[in-house]
């Protein structure tokens, strides 16, 4: 169960998930799920729960190495920062974002990404991730 409106804690959780978590522990919740899981490569596999959360895990070791909100997420990064908010407003608050024109995204080395919608220019996605996530080894879950 994901828990929507809970803080958006960089490095740590989500939605109450803790990153790192294994696969084993969300059987239920990927269980009753669409088929809207995705490989992404050969080790990497992404399960959306719809408009709330997409859980990202790494199959050669099942932890669980980013969790992104989606637009029904009410939680908030920083005690502020939330889906649909402009991002003019985000980088006032939080001027660690640069944005990276090859990903799309802003990002912080503070451990989140931030997706935005390029009409409305606000916030789509907030996701956090582990700090192993550009290691060398990453896909091969050595972490």
């Amino acid at each position: 169960m994901v828990l929507l409106n809970a803080p958006i804690v960089p490095w740590e959780k989500m939605g109450g998930i803790k990153l790192y978590s294994h696969i084993s522990d969300f059987y239920e919740i990927i269980n009753n799920l669409d088929d809207t899981d995705a490989l992404l490569g050969k080790s990497l596999v992404r399960y959306e729960i719809r408009d709330e959360v997409d859980l990202w895990f790494n199959l050669f070791n099942g932890k669980l190495f980013k969790i992104t909100a989606l637009k029904n997420y009410t939680g908030k990064l920083f005690d502020v920062i939330h889906i649909g908010m402009p991002i003019d407003e985000v980088l006032e608050i939080e001027p660690s974002f640069e944005y990276d024109d090859f990903e799309e995204v802003y990002c912080s080395p503070k451990g989140i990404y931030i997706e935005t919608d390029p009409v409305e220019n606000t916030v789509l996605w907030i996701s956090v991730y582990i700090r192993e996530i550009d290691n060398e080894n990453f896909d091969k879950g050595d972490w």
